[in-house]
């Protein structure tokens, strides 16, 4: 087996024994009452021990959900929310209205400041979104919004988004994370530059951040909503799992994320802390350079696509922790298709369409992964699998950092990757992953592109029929899929390990960490 390492050390923890079938399920580490007479008191400090840092804290550059999960309904907050069961509520918005297809009125609170002090009115909502939207700037969030032609103020608590075309799909944008609303001073201070300082109007205020190390947040006391029952948060970098885990036991952290499933089944059995399991919007998948060789040809990748025998990844490598996917988005995700079809296992034809392609004696390629226990042994799975076709998979292990910038650069050729879906709409995830004009950052990284496929996602974000747009997006699917842009593994649970000290964590169906109401015992 070739395997180049480029982060110092990676830990291939392996616990052959243990069976997953006796994790804990619960939907949620809350307890409806107290272990053996606990008290839960607000106050304290809440620490989450967590695989990687945030790439920055400005949500009009952020591309991770994992990034966003220390910020979004934190410090920034958009016009609108959504509640437990991912249904849009109002935020910092009271209301809304649809004028017509092109233009939404938002009536804001008139009780809300920013941390600095600043009120939040009108005139910081079109701040935010002038900001995002210049070229100037170039963030690489500003594609989601890109609709969005002028921010109209009607008075100091009455704006309107003008649209270019009419986009169905808007609030859910809105209650994502780039529709966080940031403080126009900490623009005016930063400008073009990325916010690391984070100055919104949410139940946390920032810190501080040690880049590799920690990020701290403290409660905001002057929250207009439902104030936060913690004082502090730390967020804490630590890359290696048992030691997130240990820290757990020991009393260090609270919450430990993510967890393998190599690990559910001893934190399970654990008396200081459980298994939290819920299903998300995300999926995570195999995908392919399409502009790269050997991957620019078809052929090739519908071979490895034939090549690869799912069920016995699901359940070897991921112990059944996940359904196995049939397309990108997950099942949850308004615009998914149950009908499609995966490409079935069949070696011969791999064959066959590897010989067609030029390799009748197989290929050498590369397949890059992030340092996640179980996309490393995905990837080895998928090392051994494709030797039956002749293909030579060399795999290579970055840490999360790099492994992103490589892969938003397109110098990966074939890749393990997630994507998480931020709104729970089709559009998020086919306008980032397979427009062509996303390639890169903004989510198309296998840097596809298919003209029908633009002209129906085009249309889907226009189309106000919710069935219409079903069908649209029922199509495009099924062209991604006859481009084998990708191969679909899994539905992603969202997985951690949470101490029995803590009640009201959850992490909702797009994977953002919800600590707002967690008190500790």
């Amino acid at each position: 087996m070739k395997v180049r390492l480029h982060i110092g050390k990676v830990f291939l923890v392996m616990l052959m024994a243990i069976m997953i079938t006796g994790c804990s399920t619960n939907k949620s580490s809350s307890k409806s009452g107290n272990e053996e007479g606990a008290v839960s008191t607000e106050g304290g400090s809440l620490v989450i021990v967590r695989l990687a840092d945030a790439e920055n804290l400005d949500h009009h550059f952020m591309n991770t959900i994992n990034a966003a999960s220390v910020t979004h309904g934190k410090v920034y907050e958009g016009l609108v929310g959504r509640d437990e069961n991912a249904d849009i509520q109002p935020l910092l918005a009271e209301s809304w209205n649809q004028i017509d297809n092109k233009t939404w009125e938002f009536k804001l609170r008139d009780d809300v400041k920013f941390h600095d002090g600043t009120p939040f009115n009108a005139s910081a909502v079109k701040t935010n979104f002038d900001r995002l939207l210049d070229p100037n700037v170039n963030a690489p969030r500003a594609g989601v919004f890109k609709m969005v032609s002028e921010i109209k103020i009607i008075n100091d608590y009455t704006v309107q988004f003008i649209l270019s075309e009419p986009f169905a799909p808007l609030l859910s944008i809105l209650a994502s994370h780039e529709g966080g609303i940031i403080s126009p001073k900490s623009i005016e201070k930063f400008g073009k530059n990325i916010i690391n300082e984070p100055n919104g109007t949410g139940p946390f205020s920032f810190k501080s951040w040690t880049p590799g190390k920690e990020i701290v947040l403290v409660k905001n006391n002057q929250y207009f909503g439902k104030k936060a029952k913690v004082d502090e948060v730390i967020f804490k970098i630590v890359p290696e799992e048992t030691t997130r885990t240990s820290m757990i036991e020991t009393g260090e952290a609270h919450i430990a994320e993510p967890l393998s499933v190599t690990m559910m089944d001893t934190v399970a059995a654990s008396s200081a802390m459980e298994v939290y399991r819920s299903e998300g919007f995300g999926t995570e998948y195999i995908g392919f350079n399409t502009e790269k060789k050997p991957f620019n040809d078809i052929r090739v990748r519908k071979a490895i696509a034939h090549a690869i025998e799912m069920d016995s990844i699901i359940k070897g490598v991921f112990n059944n922790v996940g359904k196995k996917a049939n397309s990108l988005l997950g099942s949850q995700v308004f615009g998914y298709h149950a009908g499609l079809k995966a490409y079935e296992y069949n070696l011969n034809e791999a064959k066959r369409l590897l010989a067609e392609a030029g390799y009748p004696n197989g290929l050498k390629t590369i397949l890059s992964t992030n340092d996640v226990k179980e996309r490393i042994s995905l990837a080895e799975v998928v090392q051994s699998q494709l030797k039956g076709i002749g293909v030579d998979v060399e795999i290579q292990v970055f840490e999360a950092g790099t492994f992103i910038e490589k892969r938003n650069r397109g110098e990966s050729q074939m890749f393990i990757n997630s994507w998480r879906n931020a709104t729970g709409d089709a559009d998020y995830n086919q306008y980032n992953l397979f427009h062509s004009s996303s390639k890169g950052p903004a989510g198309n990284v296998f840097f596809y592109s298919n003209e029908k496929v633009d002209q129906l996602v085009n249309a889907g974000r226009i189309e106000g029929d919710p069935e219409k747009r079903i069908q649209i997006y029922a199509e495009a699917q099924e062209l991604e899929m006859q481009d084998a842009v990708y191969v679909p593994v899994r539905v992603i649970e969202n997985v951690a390990a949470v101490s029995k000290k803590i009640e009201g964590f959850r992490i909702s169906a797009a994977g953002y960490l919800e600590i707002n109401d967690v008190r500790i015992k």
